[in-house]
This record gives C-alpha cells, structure tokens and sequence, in this order.
C-alpha cells in the first residue's frame, strides 16, 4: 500500500503463502529487488495527491509491485522488470506534476496505456498546454487529442470526427482561442447548424438571438469556461468573436478568421460545400461532428460525404477520435463502444438479409 503504515508488512505477501511448508525467502537467483527513488523538485502531496490517490493508482496499474512513500521517497518492491515499469510511470507522472500538471487517477492510467505503446512519452502528450484562463489550463489529455491538436497546427483545414466526450468541439474551441490571443487572426466564427436533436421544439419566443439561442449554447458555454464572461461580451460586440447559426454564411468569405463547424454531421452536402468555400485568405477551418449521432430528418450528411469527397487533398487532415479518447465519466467510454458494436452488429445482420433476398 502506499502509507508508512505498511511499511511493518513484508513487501511481497504472496510469498509466505507460496508453499504449505511455510514462508520462504527469496532465492539467491531471484529477480525480487527493493528499489528506492528520490522525489525532488515537486511537493509530494501533489505528486501523491489526497490520500496518496495517485501512489495506488501506480499500484492499480501495476499489481505485482508494492509501493511504499516515506518524505520525499518511494520505494517499490517486486520482480526487477515490475518494478523498472512501475518506476517508468512514476518519473513520467513526475515530470508532469514539476510541469504543472494537475494529475488525476485517469492521468496515470492515460500515462500506463501511452507508455506500453511506446509511441509518444506521456509528459509529450499530456503536458502540451493550448490555453491558460481563471486558473485553469486546457490540455489534450489523449494520444489522439494530441494528434488532433497536432493537425489543426498544421492544416487548413481538419475534422475531427468522434463520439461524444473525445473533447473535439472544446479543443477545437481552445485552439480557437489560442489563435486570437496569439494574433495569428483577427476574429472567431463559431457555427452549427440549427437542427433539433429528435425532439421538435416548437416555435421559441422572443426575438431572432433568442429562438437560435438553445443551438448555439454550448458554444458559448465553451467559450466562458475559457474567457472571462465580461471578456466574452466585448468581444462579441466588437464584432471579434461571432457565433451564428450556419445559414448566416451564405455569400460570406472568412478571411483572417478560425472557424469551428459544431455538429456537422447535421449538415446536407450542400451545406458542407457552401461552408468549406467560405474560407479566405489567412484562415483556418476545424469542423467537428459524429456520425453515428445524425439528427437530419432526411437525406444524407455532409460529413459523412465530405470524407470521401476531400480525402486526398492537401491541407485538408481527417483526424477520427475513437472510445479511448474518451475523457468524461468512463462509463461514456464503454456506452460508446456498446453503440458502435450494436451498430455493427445491425449492419451485418441487415447484410445478410439482403443477400438471402437476393439470392431468391
């Protein structure tokens, strides 16, 4: 366990029930080691976190190795190669915590899965900050949110298509910001298009902002969490920051401008191809949606056809988010999964009904 307490238990339990004759002490050829590691240049509370949270998720993650935390020391104690992996994951997790990271249980999990993929180190991926507001820093928090922001840096034009919760529509809206802050444009134009998500809403009071108000609410939802509210305001006054229904960009060219497309899969192909040729000069374009949460009452959507109309042009980048992007409640991670094999399933099923109708 990860409390002195533990410390008047032998480090590996296991072995004194290993045989009925009673306990035995490692062999002389044994790969059993006591490793003690040296923490500086980090306070320990924030790299165990409360209740030394983040210690038993390096031991959630690596369950032949006992991890026991004394000052500014830990020791781990186990087989030599449990116990170099686990060793790996603290100096990853270490290094985030001296960079500012704010470390949760899912951060080290996220860190376990990136280092057995031996792709990107975890302090690449999961350090990058896009935007710093009110206290908080906006950080993709996924190998593939980091590919993700990776291509809005160096396309014109990206997708990022996924389920819900893979963080596509909020990096989009960081990366948005970070663009005006840093003067690479003069202006945001943030867009979706005004569909109702399976219910009919009726005709809304009020005046024209009010009725498109419900649709574009998240988007300034987005914005909020990562401006000052009062900042928001005079920016949308001022003409800097503009969200509008997606109708609004007819016979308009965005220059200078980072335009977000939420929801695109609500788009028609007509839409899509009016939105993509409003792009201008020094603009760049990020359209976000999910496919498998299509609203249309009828026809086909436009992101669904752009995939294949686009897919080998330069400076136009496809990034496809999956259930391991996931970043809210895990239980979002499996419902997803559970959809997209439902779905598969279905589309098997439908396959081989309509062979043995047509072998008839």
């Amino acid at each position: 366990m990860s409390s002195e307490e533990d410390s008047r238990k032998d480090p590996l339990p296991s072995q004194d029930s290993a045989s009925p004759q009673g306990p035995q002490q490692p062999e002389a050829h044994s790969d059993f080691v006591e490793q003690t590691t040296t923490v500086e240049g980090v306070a320990m509370v924030r790299l165990l976190g409360p209740g030394d949270r983040l210690l038993k998720s390096v031991e959630r993650e690596h369950p032949r190795v006992r991890v026991l935390a004394r000052g500014n020391e830990i020791t781990f104690s186990g087989q030599r190669d449990d116990v170099a992996a686990a060793e790996a994951l603290l100096r990853e997790i270490t290094a985030m915590a001296r960079n500012g990271v704010d470390l949760e249980p899912a951060q080290v999990e996220r860190s376990q899965r990136l280092i057995d993929r031996g792709e990107e180190t975890p302090t690449d991926v999961l350090g990058q900050a896009i935007v710093q507001s009110r206290g908080k820093i906006i950080r993709p928090k996924t190998l593939g949110q980091k590919q993700y922001v990776d291509a809005i840096d160096d396309n014109t034009i990206v997708f990022g298509i996924g389920p819900a919760g893979t963080g596509k529509t909020y990096l989009a809206m960081a990366k948005a910001v970070q663009a005006l802050q840093r003067k690479e444009v003069t202006r945001l134009i943030l867009t979706r298009p005004a569909v109702e998500a399976g219910e009919r809403l009726g005709y809304l009071p009020g005046t024209l902002n009010d009725k498109i108000d419900p649709y574009l609410r998240p988007l300034f939802d987005a914005l909020n969490e990562m401006l000052d509210p009062e900042v928001v305001v005079k920016l949308m006054a001022s003409g800097t920051i503009e969200v509008a229904p997606l109708a609004y960009m007819r016979g308009r060219t965005l220059n200078d401008a980072f335009v977000v497309l939420d929801e695109a899969q609500n788009t028609t192909p007509e839409q899509m191809k009016m939105f993509l040729t409003r792009l201008g000069f020094g603009s760049k374009m990020v359209v976000t949606g999910d496919i498998t949460q299509l609203d249309l009452p009828m026809g086909a959507s436009g992101l669904k056809l752009v995939t294949h109309v686009l897919g080998g042009i330069d400076e136009v980048h496809f990034s496809h988010l999956t259930s391991d992007d996931v970043v809210r409640h895990t239980l979002v991670a499996r419902i997803v999964d559970a959809y997209t094999e439902y779905d598969q399933k279905k589309q098997a099923d439908d396959h081989r009904r309509r062979d043995r109708n047509e072998g008839r």
